[in-house]
This record gives structure tokens, sequence and C-alpha cells, in this order.
């Protein structure tokens, strides 16, 4: 009798794309429905709880400051015991955290559970997306990277709409949302990533994406002489992360990291810069909805396309992010007035945005090679998860200062240009070879 195929034997080769899969599902619904969804139970909870925004606001705080001390444990529990098996007790945790939102009869039950998300939340943001296609994909992985967080985006643009609708449906619609929410997380991310992600294709007997376009060192080096023609970034690092914490590249990418997100965060104050034209642009305020929107799509699509750039040059990328962040900030504040000119400039503040989740893993991973990259990268991203929990505070003091808006558009440009030469400065001893 002929043996019966499982279906991940019949997908065969197929099997990383089925990896990408999970992974969009995870940004698109958890990461998105959590992380970018934030602000539309801000009235309705404030409101019912006759709280001001800033109690209610705590509970985000507190999800990125316990995000920002678990980071580091749960890259070693995932160096330890696998992704595999760590990411399903992570969307349980993201899951029934923000489900048990829409039971809260007090203010502080939101900080409870933002504590509990804060534990869950690591290894489905900041580690499995890039990890994962790490593992499964040789050639291509800036795109694959790109295109999976892209999704986060995405799904914060879907679910803002939708939870807007849930959470008008009656006076307590916002905890139907909580609730509806929640159930999408476990009922289909949950089970996706039980029965769908392996931490590497060697577990179930398949090959990297892109192994058979490798070609051995000595072939690689004959090709070099025959053919001198593109030049092409080479990865000869495998640092572990012991010897990491010791160089000054590691305590670079942490600074870029953070200031990264700093700088992204300033997005979230177009639509009030925009609002403060009031008087002499009132076509302006009127769209100031339209132009923060302008940044997530700017992000969404420049992950997609910074993950492309990458897999040709980390640099490009790295320099194109930045330039278009320098360049969008630049037109929103020298010309105001235009509405056409204010949604370019935040849709290209949405390539330096989305630099944030694509350029950072891509980085590590190509500074401090695939080693101890899921611990490495961990650790990185602490500053960045403080920085997050910060970054509003940060901005709301300085736009309310006597410098106001020019102060924050003044400080972006400071934050960008210092992320360009953090970036390079983690690159220099990457070895550049030729190649056909």
């Amino acid at each position: 009798m002929p043996k019966t195929l499982s279906w991940r034997e019949k997908l065969g080769n197929r099997y990383p794309y089925c990896i990408v899969a999970a992974c969009i599902i995870n940004m698109f619904l958890p990461c998105a429905m959590i992380l970018s969804c934030i602000g539309i139970f801000i009235p309705p909870v404030t409101s019912y709880f006759q709280v001001a925004k800033t109690d209610f606001s705590l509970s985000f705080a507190l999800l990125c400051v316990v995000m920002m001390v678990s980071l580091p444990i749960t890259g070693k529990l995932v160096e330890r015991f696998s992704l595999r098996r760590l990411l399903p007790f992570c969307i349980i945790l993201c899951g029934f955290g923000f489900g048990a939102m829409g039971f809260a009869q007090a203010i502080w039950h939101f900080y409870i559970c933002g504590i509990v998300i804060g534990l869950g939340m690591p290894g489905i943001l900041f580690l499995s997306v890039p990890t994962l296609i790490g593992n499964w994909f040789k050639d291509r992985m800036g795109f694959f990277i790109g295109l999976c967080m892209a999704f986060t985006g995405i799904g914060g643009a879907v679910f803002n709409s939708l939870g807007t609708a849930l959470i008008q449906t009656s006076p307590e619609g916002w905890r139907l949302t909580y609730i509806a929410f929640a159930i999408a997380i476990l009922a289909i991310s949950l089970p996706v990533s039980i029965l769908c992600i392996f931490d590497t294709p060697e577990e179930i007997g398949l090959l990297p994406y892109g192994s058979d376009k490798e070609i051995s060192d000595t072939q690689q080096s004959q090709l070099n002489d025959d053919n001198p023609a593109v030049e092409h970034e080479v990865h000869t690092n495998n640092i572990s992360a012991k010897d990491a914490l010791a160089m000054p590249e590691f305590y670079a990418l942490a600074l870029f990291a953070g200031i990264i997100t700093l700088n992204q965060t300033i997005y979230q104050f177009f639509a009030s810069y925009a609002l403060s034209f009031s008087s002499v642009f009132p076509a302006i305020a009127a769209a100031s909805g339209l132009i923060a929107s302008a940044a997530m799509t700017g992000q969404a699509i420049g992950k997609v396309l910074l993950g492309i750039i990458n897999d040709k040059s980390i640099r490009a990328a790295t320099l194109l992010g930045i330039a278009s962040g320098i360049i969008g900030l630049a037109l929103m504040w020298v010309f105001p007035m235009y509405l056409g000119i204010m949604l370019l400039g935040s849709f290209l503040f949405g390539f330096v945005y989305a630099m944030t989740t694509v350029q950072t893993p891509l980085l590590v991973r190509t500074v401090f090679g695939q080693k101890d990259y899921a611990l490495i990268y961990s650790r990185v991203s602490i500053v960045s998860s403080l920085l997050s929990a910060l970054a509003a505070v940060i901005w709301s003091f300085i736009i309310d200062s006597v410098g106001g808006y020019p102060l924050m558009f003044t400080l972006g440009f400071i934050c960008m240009g210092a992320c360009l030469v953090l970036a390079f400065f983690s690159l220099r001893k990457i070895r550049k070879k030729l190649t056909v």
C-alpha cells in the first residue's frame, strides 16, 4: 500500500512560503490588533471609567517596559527551547491578556493586562519574523522580512476601521471589540503557529529557500577573478552573544534601534501638526487624519521596498530609508500650506518608520551572523522598547515647550542623521567582494 504523504510533505520545497504565511498572520493579527489599534480604545474606555487619557495610556507604557525587561529573557528561551515551542505560549499570553481588557472593571485592570501582553509580545513582534525568515531563507531574506512586517501597518488600517465600527455598536462596544479581537488571535494565530512553524527546514527534512543558488567559496573566488562586476556585501561573521557584548558595533546598533524608534513616533503628531494650521490653512486641518494615514501607507510600502533593496545592499537600503525620512519631514515643515506636499512628506517619512522593524534585524544579522542571533537581537531591542514607552511623552513635552513643532522637526533631522552614522559605523568591518 503506497504511503500517504502529509500536507507538509506534499508542499515540499514550497514549505518556506507556509512559514511566510504564518509570519504574516502573526503580524496581521496579534501585532496589528494590539499595538496599532490602541488609539481607538482611548475615548470609549476613558469616558466609561471617567479617567484621564494619561491614566489609560499607562497600560501601554507598562506593556513597553515589560517588553524591554523580558526581551533578553525571551531571547534566551528561544535559543534554549525553540520558537516552535515558545511562540504558541506568547500568542496565548497576548490573546488572553487582550481579551481580559474587555472584562475590566477598573482602570488598574488594564495595567495587569498590559503586563501580561508585554510578556508575550517580544517573541511575536521582535523575534519570530527575523529568526524564522533568517533560518528558512538564504535568498531574498530582506524582501520576505519586509513583506511580513508590512502587515503590521496593513492590519492597523483594517482593524482600526473595523474596531471603530464595533465600538460604536453600543455604549460598551469597546468590550465586544477587545473580546472579538482576542478570539481572532487565539482562533487563527494560535493553531497556525502550532501546525505550521518549525524553527529550521532541517527539522522536516528540507533545505532553506535559495540553497540551490549558493556557490562554494572556491567557485565564488574563481568567478570574482574572471568577472569582476557588481559590488556586493558579504557577511563573514558568526559571533556569539558573549563576544557581541564586547564589540562597539553592538552598542551602536542598540542606539540605532532606540533612536530610530524615538524618531518614528513623530508620525503620531502629524495629525496635531496639521490641526495647528486650522486658522490659516483650514483645508490642511480638515485632512489631518488623511495626512497621518499617509505615513502608515508609506511604512507598509517602505517595508517591502527596503526589504528588496536590502537583498542587494544593506547600505543602500539604510541610506534610502534615512534620506526619505529627512526629505519627507522637510517637505512637511517648509510647505504646510499644500495638501499634496503634506501627504507626500508624510508618505516619505513612512519609509524611515519602516526601518524600525526591517532595518534593525537585518543590520544585527549582517554584523553578528546567525549563531546567537535571537539573543543578540533581543538585547539590541531593549533600547527600542524603552524608547517606545517614553517616546510619546518626550515628543509631547517638546511640542508643548517654547520650541514647539519646529524643535520637533529639528530633533527629528538630528535623530535620522545619528541613525545613519550609527548604522554605517556598525557595518564598517563588513567585507565587500566583487561578484558577477
